[in-house]
């Protein structure tokens, strides 16, 4: 009897302490944040709006606190101005909820980035009295490999970044009237990588951008995009510094490698310098490496320059880089997805000045300490990264890939018939600099 006693003791005891694990596991992997009251029974709920600096767990950057108001009556997050909402999570793939409110007397649209200015949720439209839910994909990774090994970032640039931080930070835009905001860690969704240069990277700063940073936006909570991408790097850099390494440590099969280089390893200097040397021979092994984790990689051809002559004739200045990527992707099987051909077709569309509107061209004071006019022909601001963005999702259907099948609110793009410029609406972040990325 005293036996059977001591084992129900001792059984109780590895429930009880399985359990307590049970719930931590889920905590961390699950979160919902309410405003007011409740929503569920793992709810936190927030009655006041406070810095994320003070308890280290959740809460508002940036002095974006102050923009906020809570509602006790409604049970809801309330706001006409920009906001920073963070939360500490470890790396992997979130489901990131967002549940509005409707107002009483008026219909309000909401855009939500998340980490360093990705688009995740473009003027999505409440109406009066309506509960609408949206879900999004974010990413959150850093910078460790495996024990005692890391990314190699750029100092200070990277350092300083959302994206390479040790929280998951969302950015909210327009108006928004949120009842709660949950954070799920996934596992099984395909992961999009990106590897390239400052013509793909996540811009931390107003008005440079990248199409790598607006394409989340056209998928559904199915598919995530993991940037690893940075300015300045050539497939060279990209290896030295162990970005390569840190994908093929998180990647699995059925993910994919988006890659897009040749503007920086054109500067390549030494024996193996050249499109049809070095470059061909570590395009092949971003290729082969990745195919052996079980993933699809796709090539892109590198985004063309903004680079007319006098005659208005665009000029070629990648000179062997895009017939290279093209001859790998051929030889090797690869998708193939050709943004130089497209940019080309675009800018040409646009002709000599209008094509300005999709870079980084504008006078000066246009921005908060700006004094010296911006005029970049290589970085493309909001519009032009937008437009590119697009011009991958037309090749992701032109190669049949199966992602396509998780595109939202697209159909087809021509970049013969871009969208209007003047129709761009795009809210500006907080952060915004007038320092050329690194590439240029």
């Amino acid at each position: 009897m005293q036996k059977n006693i001591f084992v129900i003791v001792i059984y109780i005891g590895l429930l009880f302490i399985s359990s307590k694990g049970f719930t931590q596991k889920i905590s961390n992997e699950f979160s919902e944040f309410s405003f007011g009251k409740a929503y569920s029974d793992r709810s936190t709920v927030i009655q006041t709006a406070e810095p994320y600096e003070e308890n280290g767990q959740y809460g508002f950057e940036y002095g974006t606190e102050k923009h906020v108001s809570i509602s006790k009556d409604s049970h809801t997050l309330f706001s006409k101005q920009p906001f920073y909402f963070s939360v500490d999570v470890p790396e992997g793939n979130y489901k990131v909820t967002v549940g509005y409110q409707g107002l009483r007397d008026s219909t309000f649209k909401s855009t939500v980035r998340s980490e360093s200015r990705r688009l995740q949720l473009e003027k999505v439209e409440i109406r009066q009295h309506k509960t609408v839910e949206k879900s999004f994909i974010v990413n959150r990774k850093d910078a460790r490999i495996r024990e005692g090994e890391y990314v190699s970032l750029k100092k200070p640039r990277e350092l300083e970044k959302l994206d390479w931080d040790d929280k998951l930070t969302l950015e909210f835009q327009h108006t928004n009237n949120i009842s709660y905001i949950r954070v799920e860690q996934v596992n099984d969704v395909p992961t999009i990588f990106l590897a390239g240069n400052s013509t793909v990277v996540n811009q931390e700063h107003e008005p440079w951008a990248s199409w790598g940073q607006m394409i989340p936006r056209f998928f559904d909570a199915h598919i995530a995009v993991a940037n690893h991408a940075e300015s300045g790097l050539a497939l060279s850099s990209f290896l030295s510094s162990k970005r390569l390494d840190k994908i093929l440590s998180v990647a699995k099969p059925g993910d994919y490698l988006f890659i897009e280089f040749g503007h920086n390893d054109q500067k390549e200097r030494g024996e193996q310098a050249g499109a049809y040397k070095g470059y061909t021979e570590r395009m092949r092994q971003f290729v082969k490496e990745f195919r052996a984790v079980g993933g699809t990689p796709v090539i892109l051809t590198s985004t063309a320059r903004r680079a007319f002559d006098t005659n208005g004739t665009l000029q070629y200045t990648l000179g062997d880089y895009p017939d290279a990527a093209r001859k790998v992707a051929q030889e090797l099987r690869v998708p193939l997805i050709d943004l130089n051909k497209m940019t080309r077709t675009f800018y040409e569309t646009l002709g000599v000045e209008g094509s300005k509107q999709a870079l980084v061209h504008y006078a000066a004071n246009t921005f908060p300490d700006q004094p010296a006019p911006l005029q970049d022909n290589t970085h493309f601001n909001t519009y032009g990264a937008y437009q590119i963005a697009k011009m991958v999702l037309q090749g992701i259907i032109d190669n049949h890939l199966n992602i396509r099948k998780h595109m939202i609110d697209f159909k087809n793009y021509d970049p013969i018939k871009p969208d209007r410029p003047q129709l761009w609406e795009w809210p500006l972040s907080i952060k915004n600099s007038d320092v050329k990325p690194d590439g240029n």
